[in-house]
């Protein structure tokens, strides 16, 4: 069995993963990220965001992006706490988007807020069992 400090490194490299996933559309990792049955509740990002399945609310994600293909995803603050086979996190994350126009301008959104998950560790490491994306800044720059 793993300390916790490793248990906590292993769990921020999740975490980060999932950034790494979302900003290069590498949905491929979603399998390092979630658990098989692991869900997303994006009910606070409104735009139609909702609750449901990890591969369901990632094509939503997809989709969603399409129109914003600039991503940087920052984490911060974590707080892991670990027990056994279980752990909870809660980090901040800013995540700006943009997209390019024709005359070199740049529209960006600001989003931030919290992230909310429960993990579990697996034979393959710690995956999010369950993630609440808790988004409560949005700022708007630029031409909308």
């Amino acid at each position: 069995m793993s300390s916790t400090v490793e248990d906590k490194l292993a769990i921020k490299e999740c975490l980060y993963r999932y950034s790494l996933m979302v900003d290069g559309r590498r949905w491929d990792l979603r399998e390092q990220v979630f658990s098989e049955n692991g869900t997303i509740d994006y009910t606070s990002v409104g735009s139609g965001g909702k609750l449901g399945h990890h591969r369901e609310m990632l094509e939503w994600l997809d989709a969603t992006l399409k129109d914003w293909p600039l991503n940087l995803h920052v984490i911060s603050n974590e707080i892991i706490e670990v027990d056994g086979d279980e752990a909870r996190s809660t980090c901040c994350f800013t995540a700006p988007m943009a997209r390019k126009h024709k005359d070199g301008r740049q529209t960006t959104i600001t989003n931030s807020g919290y992230y909310r998950d429960r993990l579990v560790r697996t034979d393959d490491g710690w995956r999010i069992q369950h993630r609440d994306v808790d988004m409560t800044i949005q700022i708007f720059h630029g031409k909308h």
